[in-house]
């Protein structure tokens, strides 16, 4: 069975992604409208910021792919968000879906190795085609936690996003971006992550290595100063801070204190 995803498979997904976010949304959409209902997961938005988000970030990528951009534009339209919403949220399921599409056409007619601006140092369409799509996964699951429904991701998926969360936060240039991140690292600073609803094949365990010069991780079971077992899409969520250690369904093993230093530190939106 193969578990990985293709070039392809992440433009894909971006449309995808955006399309169940979208259909929560419009299920949702009955009045009182949920636009303006806080998002639990990203506290400084409501609903209506963080869709207009992601559909300015799909928009801000395509842009960046279909000029072969060498540096990147204005970013302001997805940092400065209005709390009010103009549309309703009909009209934003469109948008969004609309701008998704737009990005996974406009990232397959260049293909995964056309040289482009990236904020990290693969500098091709690869990497915004992979960063993308899991953007579209976390929102989708920012969407669902602000609406009381359930979150559910395909195995392959999730599996990608964790691999993607555990490369870019050990990459080198993590440490001149963060420099307090070097606190995280000393000896016997080591963390497991377990899927409990895997196959063998699906490897699922993720080993965080704290004790050298540098962030480290690889796909490697325990033993760690601290163990976290749990469904695969639970142990994504934790990762990504959109759910709490403390909580079921979180079998926490060793040195809990580590684990919250950890998730404290790496966290991003």
């Amino acid at each position: 069975m193969d578990l990985t995803l293709s070039y392809d498979d992440h433009c894909t997904e971006i449309a995808h992604q955006t399309a169940l976010l979208a259909s929560a949304l419009t299920a949702a959409a009955a009045p009182p409208s949920p636009l303006s209902a806080a998002v639990p997961s990203c506290p400084d938005w409501n609903l209506a910021q963080l869709l207009r988000h992601l559909g300015e970030a799909h928009r801000w990528v395509a842009e960046i792919v279909r000029t072969r951009a060498a540096e990147p534009p204005p970013d302001t339209a997805l940092r400065t968000l209005p709390r009010d919403a103009a549309q309703t949220p009909s009209e934003l399921a469109t948008w969004l879906t609309t701008g998704a599409r737009q990005l996974a056409d406009t990232l397959r007619d260049a293909g995964p190795d056309t040289r482009i601006w990236t904020p990290l140092p693969s500098g091709t369409t690869r990497f915004f085609a992979r960063r993308m799509a899991h953007e579209s996964v976390i929102h989708r699951a920012d969407v669902t936690l602000t609406l009381g429904t359930d979150f559910a991701v395909d195995q392959r998926v999730a599996l990608d996003a964790l691999d993607e969360w555990m490369e870019l936060g050990s990459l080198p240039e993590m440490f001149d971006h963060h420099p307090e991140r070097r606190a995280l690292l000393g000896p016997g600073r080591t963390l497991h992550f377990h899927a409990t609803d895997t196959p063998p094949e699906a490897a699922a365990d993720w080993l965080v290595d704290l004790t050298g010069d540098a962030l480290a991780w690889r796909r490697s079971p325990g033993p760690a100063a601290v163990s976290v077992s749990a469904p695969l899409t639970d142990l994504l969520l934790l990762v990504y801070g959109r759910r709490p250690a403390d909580t079921e369904p979180y079998e926490i093993q060793g040195d809990a204190e580590l684990l919250d230093f950890w998730l404290a530190e790496v966290i991003f939106a």
